[in-house]
């Protein structure tokens, strides 16, 4: 079953002479419970792509569907509700809620969204994740390792079709890069979790079922790992 589709996406920023076609026509599919990773030079499209994906930024042409639902047929309010229930954020930038606990960080989406707490989950998930015992922290009181963590945890909470992640070690030591990937890569194998991933650290995609590369906004390279 195909999460993700992808077709002709396109994405051309200004006019004329300093017109940039950003996106290419790219063509993707991606299969439930994958773990992709996408690596490319700086510039070359990949956090363009990602922003169209997660419905974040509005193609110039060409579709993105999630679950059966094409993006671009999806009012505003439609797609910031099919965001929040769909599709799971990892960034650099941890966007913890400073005055929350590592718990009421981690369910503020299904709060916003009035959906009923799987406690029993959650603590699963930080168990694997190594939280359990940071529940009642404050992110003031983390490591960054800890707060990529509960950016995670936060991201699989609402069980979403397809978690994308956008250099999530960028700001983490070589060890607690590892570490933080490779609980991602459990959490994906024991939840089936879709994973898309943006990475410029070669050794860090290894760790994924499949590479894509972008360059000047194509994908140029597909390679499967055994």
């Amino acid at each position: 079953m195909n999460i993700l589709e992808v077709k002709g996406l396109t994405k051309v920023y200004g006019k004329g002479e300093t017109q940039v076609r950003a996106l290419d026509g790219i063509d993707l599919t991606i299969e439930k419970g994958e773990f992709a990773a996408i690596v490319g030079s700086s510039g070359s499209g990949k956090s363009t792509f990602l922003n169209m994906v997660g419905g974040l930024d509005i193609p110039t042409g060409g579709e993105v569907t999630v679950d059966g639902r094409k993006l671009q047929e999806l009012s505003d309010d439609e797609l910031t509700v099919f965001r929040r229930r769909k599709i799971g954020f990892i960034f650099q930038q941890y966007n913890l809620i400073p005055m929350l606990n590592v718990w009421e960080n981690i369910i503020l989406p299904l709060k916003l969204d009035g959906k009923r707490v799987d406690e029993e989950y959650i603590l699963e998930i930080t168990g694997i994740l190594g939280l359990r015992e940071k529940q009642k922290s404050i992110p003031g009181q983390l490591s960054g390792g800890q707060q990529q963590r509960v950016a995670i945890a936060r991201a699989l909470a609402a069980k979403p079709a397809i978690v994308l992640a956008d250099e999530p070690t960028g700001n983490l030591d070589s060890k607690t890069s590892q570490d933080v990937l490779g609980l991602l890569k459990i959490s994906s194998a024991r939840y089936r979790q879709t994973i898309l991933m943006i990475t410029h650290n070669e050794e860090i995609a290894q760790l994924a079922d499949r590479i894509l590369r972008i360059e000047d906004g194509r994908l140029v390279k597909r390679q499967v790992e055994e």
